[in-house]
């Protein structure tokens, strides 16, 4: 029988899942994956966690006791997230240790409202460290403009960052100039190079869903011919930006003291146009050296139907850029593309936020809880 995840993960591709719950901790279900799967990491966001703590069973017994406490709704949050997201770093720590601290890695991110504000966020970061306490964490902080000097702040004070929200190859550049500047500031604080990991998210399926939205609003037949090729493009397009900044000869001076580059990550990789391969951004975006947090469904259709091919991306950037050149022709505004899907990106994770606040308070009262809202005093 073809393991089709492990020819995934020859080809220097780590598999990882997009998702985490109490349920499958305690199920066993997530180290099945790790042990079965080939998954070698573990990645989470403010929407998976409100879809995580709405099944009021599986935290229970650790609300009654934050209840008892009188915690406020936000410390109660941040200390259950907090408890998945520990033990699923000790699931992954032999991932870990096998790579050399490459992989086996858990995200937790920073509260979303404070995507706007650096000094929040930095102090957020800083305190999930803590908090969390486990070497193979990564803290999450959006690509956000005020997030870019934050990222640079906290890998800096020797913490490892997951950089989300990633959607252009512009601000691409401008995560890779922050991870470089956060390495050189670790450096110079006496920090260990080597225990300092990061990868860079970038998002794709929902750059075919806004480009081919905006395609098929054009309408005419070159335009639709077009629809379903800007998202593998806008990727190949990054990974190439990736392979000029850690070819370069800034960063040759980081990785001879012993710093591990921060691989791209391709992120919202289940399709959302059912017309599409499921597994298409997996197929599509295999090259040595990075990562695809994958949807468990994703990951089973890899399992059952996917195609390796090898390295799929670097022998296509001059057709990806191609494609960019007949999308510009076509009348997309790339600029505009970008920034509403950063906004909208923000703006869901903030509502998943507010959701997880009001199911989150609702439960501690159910538990007999004092605990105060903030919401509530304002």
């Amino acid at each position: 029988m073809t393991d089709r995840l492990a020819e995934l993960s020859a080809q220097g591709v780590a598999v990882w899942l997009d998702d985490l719950s109490r349920v499958r901790l305690t199920s066993g279900s997530l180290d099945k994956l790790r042990t079965e799967q080939h998954v070698v990491g573990v990645t989470t966001n403010p929407s998976i966690f409100q879809k995580a703590l709405s099944d009021a069973d599986a935290y229970d017994e650790q609300l009654r006791d934050l209840a008892v406490q009188g915690v406020t709704v936000e410390e109660a949050i941040r200390l259950m997230t907090a408890k998945d997201v520990r033990w699923a770093t000790d699931i992954f720590r032999p991932a870990y240790d096998a790579s050399n601290g490459v992989d086996g890695r858990v995200s937790i991110e920073v509260d979303p409202r404070k995507a706007h504000e650096t000094e929040s966020t930095i102090a957020e970061a800083k305190t999930l460290w803590w908090l969390v306490d486990r070497p193979n964490l990564y803290i999450k902080i959006p690509a956000t403009l005020a997030g870019l000097p934050a990222i640079t702040e906290v890998l800096g004070a020797g913490i490892s960052v997951n950089v989300t929200l990633i959607f252009s190859v512009e601000r691409y550049q401008a995560v890779m100039e922050a991870f470089l500047a956060g390495l050189e500031l670790a450096k110079a604080n006496g920090h260990d190079l080597a225990k300092i990991g990061s990868v860079a998210s970038f998002f794709v399926s929902r750059v075919d869903s806004e480009i081919d939205k905006r395609l098929d609003k054009i309408g005419s037949d070159s335009a639709k011919a077009l629809k379903g090729k800007a998202a593998i493009a806008n990727a190949r397009l990054a990974y190439e930006a990736y392979t000029e900044v850690f070819g370069g000869e800034r960063w040759k001076a980081l990785a001879s003291a012993g710093a591990h580059p921060q691989r791209p990550l391709w992120a919202s990789t289940g399709t959302k146009n059912p017309d599409f391969l499921d597994t298409i951004y997996v197929e599509e975006l295999i090259a040595h050296g990075t990562v695809n947090t994958m949807p468990e469904p994703v990951i089973f259709a890899y399992e059952d139907h996917g195609t390796t091919r090898g390295d799929t991306i670097t022998g296509n950037f001059a057709d990806a850029h191609q494609v960019f050149t007949d999308l510009a022709a076509a009348g997309i505004d790339f600029a505009d593309v970008f920034k509403v899907l950063e906004d909208e990106g923000v703006e869901k994770f903030e509502q998943s936020w507010t959701e997880l606040l009001e199911g989150v308070s609702k439960s501690l009262k159910a538990a007999g809880s004092g605990a105060k809202n903030p919401s509530d005093a304002a």
